[in-house]
């Protein structure tokens, strides 16, 4: 059976602070309602890489906690603090988290032996599993399958958040690795990567997306490709419409009309305008 995470956002209140009861809700959204086979905690959407490492613990506890063995959490303990990475992945551990993610490392354009001795030192302390957070258009870091097979000699490494649009790439991978987990990134790109046998997806609009998102998967399944374009293409019309109105604070306001705190951004994301609000009441009442 092909999962579904959600991509957890994180509430914040005006001033920037973690507002707590508001990330139980969106947890809670994603559990009760969107009924996701699991959360994928302390991603880019959760604005993790602009956190202390108290935040991001909290964020790591309170979804622990209010989740309750409900549903699969993974915990994205990356970061170019390779000490903070480690200290992350030993408190998930410690928590109770099963598996962890990391994406890679950024910005200073790390060579391939950096990236794997990162890897292999966050997982040398912790016995837990390990996805890679693959995200090249962002990171700058591409992959190649060669390189994925060094990775993976990791027994601990077992699978890939694959976050990017080389399908040639995600094909070599399913034919090469069968036994290692592929998780699609990009929401707009759900069907074509279910075609190419990822094993389920990871996505920020699941937040308020969930739904059409199985309905697309269990399409696939159903071989009916008909119903599986269409619900892709709603679910399309749905991302384009918030990409263009501002991607985090979009989802938020939706959540906000589903009754959820969904709280602020935080700086230096921007607060929302009038019209940006304006619109993402619309793109509710007419898209969600």
């Amino acid at each position: 059976m092909k999962k579904l995470y959600t991509a957890l956002l994180t509430s914040f209140d005006k001033e920037g602070y973690i507002n707590e009861k508001g990330l139980r809700e969106i947890i809670r959204f994603n559990i009760d309602v969107n009924q996701v086979d699991g959360l994928y905690v302390g991603g880019s959407t959760g604005e993790n890489f602009l956190l202390d490492t108290a935040s991001k613990k909290l964020i790591f506890k309170i979804a622990f906690e209010e989740t309750n063995g409900a549903v699969d959490l993974i915990a994205q303990v990356g970061s170019n603090d390779l000490h903070e990475a480690v200290e992350l992945a030993k408190y998930v551990t410690d928590l109770g988290y099963k598996t962890i993610s990391a994406v890679t490392p950024y910005y200073y354009k790390f060579d391939f032996e950096e990236v794997k001795n990162y890897y292999n030192t966050i997982l040398a302390g912790v016995e837990t599993d390990m996805i890679i957070y693959s995200i090249p258009f962002l990171t700058g870091v591409s992959l190649s399958v060669d390189q994925f097979a060094e990775l993976f000699e990791n027994e601990k490494i077992k699978g890939v958040k694959f976050t990017a649009a080389d399908f040639y790439l995600l094909e070599r991978m399913r034919t090469r690795f069968p036994d290692k987990l592929i998780y699609a990134g990009f929401d707009e790109m759900l069907l074509p990567a279910l075609s190419l046998g990822v094993d389920g997806a990871i996505g920020s609009t699941f937040n308020v997306n969930a739904k059409r998102a199985r309905a697309t998967m269990e399409a696939v399944e159903k071989r009916d490709l008909d119903q599986a374009f269409l619900e892709q293409s709603k679910s399309n019309d749905l991302i384009e419409a918030i990409l263009a109105n501002g991607l985090y604070n979009t989802i938020k306001i939706i959540l906000q009309e589903e009754g959820v705190d969904a709280g602020y951004c935080k700086e230096p994301m921007k607060k929302p305008s009038v019209e940006q609000i304006e619109r993402a009441k619309e793109i509710y009442r007419t898209l969600v």
